[in-house]
């Protein structure tokens, strides 16, 4: 349960900070418009319903395809991020542009262009962000600096250098910084049909990108060093991968701002290595999670006018990653909890069907049909094992409806014929580990049953084969092996006549 927590606490750190900075957003947008306006939500009609779900308006369209595109481009960028362990450098780009909008719009009236034109403010933010990743991979190549050590200098620095020229342009005679919200905050819903255009386009591209090089990508991800020894451009195809970031992030600031577009980035990708551990099951997922949360995001939007877009987008996809989380095929909480308790069971019945037949062995039982000695009592089985009395009450029962074992009276089992011959398959699977830990491992017989009973229940059908190889060069022949560490007689087994003999029990 601690590695549970300390993995979830990982994963959880953007999403936590991403959702409360949606919330400050909404917050903060709802503010910067007419506060004496009342600002209650109204709850559509069915008409309204119906408009906005068909897509009958021509903005809604525009809104919902852009920021559906923007949504998928993100996820699929931002899954190779996330496995390169950079999940923070959609933030870090994102800071790094706001200098390249304020000095852009500066330098405006010198250009003799509009200080609010969109163009010159994407064209200023580009340059800035890129040279925000020239810095990035400049900073890591420093000795003694981690890449998280880079991401946190560019992100404070350019993020510094912005705020203080936001400041001058508001102090400035000719107009202040309304007209930078669109850029901070996002401005979803005027979205105009060439904005979508733009991030169709930009998300084509960086789609076809990762196409065409996700063999290099993927090697890049994974094993930095294989593909530098193995001949790879590491720096080409890691600026390759930080442009697409910068790519997906420009096109991004007028949707969500600058601010929260860090979520697409990050909680798409981070939400589908719920559901899949296939790459490219992983690419298709984030992107589609990605293009989910843009059209729920837009949609409710649309449906509740006083709602924020680019907020609403963010916290949306917040829901779809608590959602994968808990029910996520391959590591989502509830699949995790199944399959804990699916090994518990399976561990408690190896134990079960092991312990008695070795109590039958230290009787001298070879068989089921032997006359006597074949049942084995409740009481041995609880002192063979540290097992609570309602554990190993549960464990028989499944055990009886599996028909391994069964009742023989109120305080006695038996094994059945197949219970039999899977418990001696159980033992000789333990014995054949114990012996390869003496031999090879040099692990001492006094210790050898702890360290066999944490591996066997994992051990497959190839590894069973290759322990008997590795056995039979020893001179141990095939068949069920004699326990290597006799153990002390059990209060249970003293008092019982046909174990008298103490015989070695494994």
């Amino acid at each position: 349960m601690k590695h549970v927590c300390i993995n979830l606490s990982r994963a959880g750190r953007v999403f936590l900070l991403t959702l409360s900075a949606a919330a400050l957003m909404a917050t903060a947008t709802t503010a910067a418009d007419d506060s004496l306006t009342d600002r209650s939500l109204q709850f559509p009609d069915a008409q309204q319903w119906t408009r906005v779900l068909t897509l009958q308006d021509y903005n809604t369209r525009v809104v919902v395809l852009g920021v559906m595109l923007l949504g998928a481009a993100s996820g699929a960028v931002g899954c190779f991020t996330l496995l390169r362990r950079r999940a923070l450098m959609g933030d870090a780009l994102a800071h790094a542009t706001l200098p390249g909008v304020c000095g852009a719009f500066l330098l405006a009236p010198a250009l003799g262009i509009a200080p609010r034109s969109p163009v010159l403010l994407l064209c200023g933010a580009t340059v800035s962000g890129v040279i925000g990743v020239m810095g990035i991979l400049f900073i890591r190549r420093l000795p003694r600096l981690r890449e998280d050590a880079a991401l946190c200098i560019v992100l404070s620095v350019f993020f510094g250098i912005g705020v203080t020229l936001l400041g001058v342009i508001q102090d400035s005679p000719n107009g202040h910084a309304a007209g930078l919200e669109a850029f901070i905050y996002g401005k979803t819903a005027s979205m105009r049909a060439v904005d979508a255009w733009m991030i169709a386009v930009a998300g084509a591209a960086a789609v076809v990108t990762i196409l065409l090089l996700l063999k290099e990508l993927t090697l890049l991800c994974f094993d930095e060093g294989f593909a530098g020894a193995d001949g790879f451009p590491v720096t080409m195809l890691d600026s390759v991968l930080m442009s697409l970031v910068v790519v997906v992030t420009i096109v991004g600031l007028q949707a969500v701002g600058l601010v929260l577009m860090i979520a697409l980035l990050v909680i798409p990708a981070a939400a589908a290595r719920f559901w899949t551990h296939d790459l490219r099951h992983t690419l298709l997922a984030s992107a589609g999670i990605g293009g989910l949360s843009g059209y729920l995001g837009a949609t409710v939007s649309a449906l509740f006018r006083n709602l924020p877009s680019g907020a609403t987008i963010v916290l949306v996809a917040s829901l779809l990653f608590l959602l994968s989380m808990l029910a996520g095929l391959e590591r989502g909480a509830l699949i995790r909890l199944y399959r804990r308790v699916r090994l518990h069971r399976s561990i408690d019945r190896q134990h079960l069907l092991r312990g008695m037949f070795e109590i039958m062995e230290s009787r001298g039982v070879s068989n089921v049909h032997s006359p006597s000695g074949t049942q084995v009592s409740r009481a041995e089985l609880l002192n063979l094992r540290s097992w609570s009395a309602a554990r190993l009450k549960q464990q028989i029962a499944r055990s009886v409806r599996d028909g391994e074992v069964a009742p023989a009276g109120t305080a006695h089992v038996i094994l059945t014929e197949a219970g039999f011959q899977e418990a001696q398959r159980l033992v000789r699977e333990h014995r054949l580990w114990e012996l390869y830990l003496i031999l090879h491992a040099d692990v001492a017989p006094a210790q050898v049953d702890r360290e066999a009973d944490a591996i066997e229940h994992v051990l497959d059908p190839l590894m069973i084969q290759q322990l008997e190889e590795l056995l039979e060069e020893r001179g141990i022949q095939e068949g069920l092996a004699a326990s290597p560490h006799p153990l002390e007689p059990t209060a249970a087994e003293r008092v019982h006549p046909a174990l008298e003999s103490g015989g070695p029990v494994g």
